[in-house]
């Protein structure tokens, strides 16, 4: 669902993507590139930012493709969290691909306060409706959402949901589990505090890391029952480890999304066409396959993102 906004205020913002907050850090540079490509565009000078870790450096790094075949002078700034990039955007930064609730829930925090009731929910089109407000004060627009959804989720064995019967967390409910994640995962709506209080499980937590090489062993040891991972994992089958259902929806929307600012949309119309074509492209198996290559592989994540694109067409 496309959301328009009118050109307001600066954004100032300061928290974290996927840990904590970090709202000082500096905008490191990572590659900057440009081109003339054939999509008819007048094109120009944009700027975009992401985090750098590897999924949000690969989607970026489609961005950055897609729009230098249309013409752009492109620069990308990849940093270490969502605090050190907002505080740019919209300003120096004109497009972000962003995270439909990550970003919903930290313009919330910024405008209203660290009390202030999340807006973000498990169903996409009320997550965006709830934005609309926030976005429009800050002079953001979201282009189409992607059916790509990046959420934390939680594994077990195949063994242990074969034997147990075990395909949703409301399978676990009433019972002790031991869950391997991130340490940041203790009181998170989104992690122990939700399979705690939604999920009635009695968790005890090893803060073994996010998707971590330690979090997968201490579950195919039996050391954990439960861990940690997210929903672009495509290493998992060949481990023998399974995702279990978030059937009573803890997850918020975590759809991919363009974020552009108001004022640069309205300057480059055509940035819309291009991003949402990329949009409609995406889903989680698709990504998942597509990091599998940058993560086991070890390619760089332009060179998947250009076969890709070349492949579905957009190049």
């Amino acid at each position: 669902m496309m959301l328009r906004r009118p050109l307001a205020a600066a954004l100032t913002i300061g928290v974290l993507s996927l840990a904590t907050a970090c709202a000082g850090d500096d905008l490191a540079e990572e590659e900057t590139g440009g081109g003339t490509g054939s999509g008819g565009s007048t094109g120009g000078q944009v700027t975009l930012a992401s985090q750098s870790f590897d999924e949000a450096a690969l989607i970026t790094a489609m961005y950055a493709a897609l729009l230098e075949d249309t013409g752009y002078e492109v620069e990308t700034r990849l940093v270490d969290t969502r605090g050190a990039y907002l505080g740019e955007f919209p300003g120096t930064v004109d497009i972000v691909p962003e995270y439909l609730a990550g970003l919903g829930d930290e313009l919330n925090i910024e405008i209203n306060g660290e009390g202030a009731a999340a807006v973000s929910t498990s169903d996409t089109q009320e997550t965006i409706d709830a934005m609309a407000p926030l976005l429009e004060e800050k002079g953001i627009t979201l282009l189409e959402t992607s059916e790509a959804s990046s959420q934390n989720a939680y594994f077990v064995t195949q063994e242990f949901s074969d034997a147990e019967g075990v395909t949703a967390l409301s399978d676990l409910e009433g019972q002790a589990v031991t869950l391997a994640a991130a340490p940041d995962c203790k009181g998170r709506a989104d992690c122990e505090a939700g399979l705690t209080e939604v999920y009635g499980m009695d968790v005890t937590l090893l803060p073994l890391g996010y998707a971590s090489p330690q979090t997968y062993q201490s579950v195919l040891d039996g050391e954990s029952q439960l861990g940690q991972t997210g929903t672009f994992d495509g290493s998992l089958e060949a481990q023998g480890l399974v995702l279990l259902e978030d059937d009573r929806g803890i997850q918020p929307a975590q759809n991919l999304v363009p974020a552009v600012s108001d004022e640069f949309l309205g300057e480059h119309p055509d940035v819309e066409d291009t991003l949402n074509g990329l949009m409609e492209v995406l889903d989680n198996d698709t990504l998942g396959a597509l990091l599998l290559q940058v993560t086991v592989d070890r390619e760089t994540v332009e060179d998947v993102a250009e076969q890709f694109l070349t492949d579905e067409g957009l190049l």
